[in-house]
């Protein structure tokens, strides 16, 4: 793919502030990623094997980061979980060049926030890294408009504190990603609301996933795990079989 084939609409001023750290071990796509992302108005720190992207992560606090799942030294998946584990929580979006649905949903369940699937045009990767963070800066703006009113949310246990970014559960903290926060906060906002997959899709991802709701599914997942006590009789968020989700007030007597 040639770089002159790709047409760019003039960078945004925001994201000159805005760092990326992009881990690929094929030089090729290290450097088309690089340059594109560089000229949609981004500072890009490239590393090229697991071990050296995991430590980068640490050390150069990029707002985002692209990475790629098979990765020499440490893979991407490894990356990701160790990072989480850290209590990193810097969006991810991960390249991937198998069709192993395993491997998707592995990403996701492990803290990803989006995947891509090789081959991938530069184009779609700048749309998607903006899209990441612009509902970020979406959210923490809210946040800040929220931390003028005061605003909390709390739904039984539950508390969700939008100008914090923050959210606990029986006075304890939960170690959300960026996306999983985004969606429990869209989803606690509309409490007592049907929303469909799609609508989440939109809302919370911004962009169409081309009718790819499983990513949907895998952070319900995720919020339940952290927010019930028994994920297979949710008391929070319900699932309304052939529409989508619902964060309901839990009952007493459930």
């Amino acid at each position: 793919m040639r770089f002159s084939n790709f047409l760019y609409m003039e960078a945004d001023v925001i994201n000159m502030s805005k760092k990326l750290l992009v881990v690929d071990d094929e030089q090729s796509i290290s450097t088309l990623l690089q340059y594109n992302l560089q000229q949609a108005g981004y500072t890009v720190v490239t590393a090229a094997d697991g071990e050296e992207g995991y430590n980068k992560a640490l050390e150069e606090a990029p707002d985002l980061i692209v990475l790629d799942l098979m990765l020499p030294k440490m893979d991407g998946i490894e990356v990701c979980k160790k990072l989480r584990q850290q209590k990193v929580m810097t969006p991810i979006l991960m390249l991937t060049a198998k069709d192993d649905e395993f491997d998707k949903v592995l990403g996701l369940e492990l803290g990803a926030d989006d995947y891509m699937t090789k081959p991938f045009s530069p184009r779609e990767v700048v749309a998607r890294v903006k899209a990441i963070l612009r509902r970020v800066q979406v959210t923490n703006q809210d946040s800040l408009e929220d931390d003028e009113e005061g605003e909390r949310i709390t739904i039984a246990g539950l508390k969700i504190l939008p100008e914090h970014y923050e959210a606990y559960f029986n006075d304890e903290r939960l170690e959300l990603t960026p996306k999983e926060f985004e969606l429990l906060l869209y989803l606690s906002k509309h409490k007592g609301r049907v929303l469909t997959r799609d609508q989440l899709l939109s809302a919370v991802w911004n962009y169409d996933f081309a009718g790819d709701t499983r990513i949907v599914d895998v952070h319900i997942s995720h919020l339940r795990e952290k927010i019930e006590k028994n994920t297979r009789k949710p008391l929070y968020i319900k699932t309304i079989r052939g529409l989508g989700y619902k964060l309901e007030e839990p009952k007493l007597n459930e």
